[in-house]
């Protein structure tokens, strides 16, 4: 008896554990959609953002504006999964001494991301959304000097 409810028990702690393995990276999997090249040809420049996957956990990206020959806007993004929260943290160059600002995320549908930090200077709120499998919109938004301000960038994937 003793031996039939203590393997009922392991077998049971064997399929939970299991199972949150399994559904653990879902979040970071709800993101694929963002993996290629994305591109914003503009009469102002061009915006192109590069993402790929580094593990189970994490993907990573190069964001670039360019404006002729000078790249005017350079950060590198990781989008990291620890446990339930994902995470978007952005590096941008000669802005916060070159340290990472962290952005966790508040609402993930299938087809929207949306990353906030309120104790931001500016953005406070980062999303993308996918139009269409080869389309998406980033969007950047919060209060800037006392106001609010957003950017909108309509996005088509080259690779």
């Amino acid at each position: 008896m003793f031996q039939k409810i203590f393997f009922t028990l392991l077998l049971l702690a064997l399929v939970s554990c299991k199972n949150s393995e399994s559904n653990e990276k879902d979040k970071i999997k709800a993101a694929r959609w963002l993996l290629g090249n994305w591109e914003n040809n503009a009469a102002d420049g061009n915006l192109s953002e590069t993402w790929k996957k580094v593990n189970d956990s994490t993907f990573q990206a190069q964001s670039y504006f360019i404006k002729e020959k000078d790249t005017l806007h350079f950060e590198s993004i990781t989008l990291q999964q620890k446990g339930e929260q994902l995470t978007y943290s952005a590096t941008v160059k000669g802005q916060n001494n070159d340290k990472p600002v962290s952005f966790k995320l508040t609402t993930a549908t299938e087809k929207q991301l949306v990353f906030e930090n309120p104790k931001h200077d500016y953005p406070q709120k980062i999303s993308y959304t996918q139009i269409t499998p080869d389309s998406l919109v980033a969007k950047i938004s919060g209060i800037q000097q006392g106001k609010p301000s957003s950017e909108q960038f309509s996005m088509k994937k080259t690779k």
